[in-house]
């Protein structure tokens, strides 16, 4: 089955290290080149589609900044076109 994550990232924590965007074996996170926290830090962010919620970004996190949803696709049983 599928699995769909999505990752949200406080920027009240998040000081913009990096170690969850070097860790991401998906490559969706990288720091955010538009935003600053109040203090200081570009965050992280999800860059892109891809995330599978393997929830290796929250591990390596030191300020545990990151929360990890996943969601499994289950796919239908019913006969298409029935």
């Amino acid at each position: 089955m599928p699995v769909q994550g999505r990752v949200v990232i406080s920027e009240l924590y998040c000081k913009g290290c990096e170690l969850c965007v070097g860790a991401c074996p998906q490559e969706v996170l990288r720091l955010s080149t538009e935003r600053i926290t109040s203090k200081g830090y570009h965050p992280a962010e999800l860059a892109g589609e891809g995330c599978t919620g393997c929830g290796i970004c929250a591990v390596v996190c030191p300020e545990a900044a990151i929360t990890v949803y996943r969601q499994v696709i289950r796919r239908s049983t019913a006969a298409v076109g029935a």
